[in-house]
């Protein structure tokens, strides 16, 4: 699961995108009080790549209100957020998206280490995260990260890309949606570790 964008997800059939519909119209109108379910997110696993000797801090990515939040976004319609009834994430996304972030960068063997805020490290560069997107649509499941390498020496930005990924989600109850977003998540950290430290 290392690559993929929006525009290269299939179309759900009908019958199913318009069940998606449905569901997507219903989340908007519950609230749910108490959570049925928590789910968590995955990191990748190890990607095979020479061992790098930078040190990297990963703040907390930025944000809209609207996913500064433990609940799991949904998008009846562009202009609108539901949220998925019965279902929460395990920590506040932005949280949740850091802490996967770094055991992604771990995982992959480019840095010598990766690290968050306040753990001391002597750090050579920041990668800094702006969640965009991160929610259901009604097909798939969308991931938007707006990425910037920092030079920790002056702040200055040395690049910046924006990833997309999207993948396809096989019913829309809570699970697969999770699942998809999942999967979305792997293949943007995916391509933006080999973009962030390529040699």
């Amino acid at each position: 699961m290392r690559q993929g964008a929006f525009g290269s997800t299939r179309v759900v059939p009908r019958g199913l995108a318009l069940a998606a519909a449905a569901a997507l119209a219903g989340c908007a109108a519950l609230v749910p009080q108490t959570p049925s379910m928590i789910y968590d997110l995955t990191a990748p696993g190890k990607i095979a790549a020479p061992r790098g000797s930078l040190q990297i801090l990963v703040p907390e990515p930025t944000t809209i209100q609207a996913l500064d939040s433990n609940r799991i976004a949904a998008r009846p319609s562009p202009s609108e957020y539901a949220y998925l009834p019965g279902a929460v994430w395990s920590d506040t996304l932005p949280n949740l998206i850091q802490a996967r972030l770094v055991e992604t960068l771990q995982n992959s063997g480019r840095v010598r280490a990766a690290g968050l805020p306040g753990q001391g490290l002597l750090i050579d560069y920041q990668l800094a995260l702006d969640i965009r997107a991160f929610e259901f649509n009604g097909e798939a499941a969308v991931a938007e990260f707006g990425v910037k390498i920092l030079d920790e020496s002056n702040g200055r930005v040395l690049r910046s890309r924006v990833f997309q990924s999207a993948v396809k989600v096989a019913a829309s109850d809570n699970a697969n949606v999770v699942t998809a977003l999942d999967a979305a998540m792997d293949r943007a950290f995916g391509e933006i570790t080999a973009w962030a430290f390529r040699g």
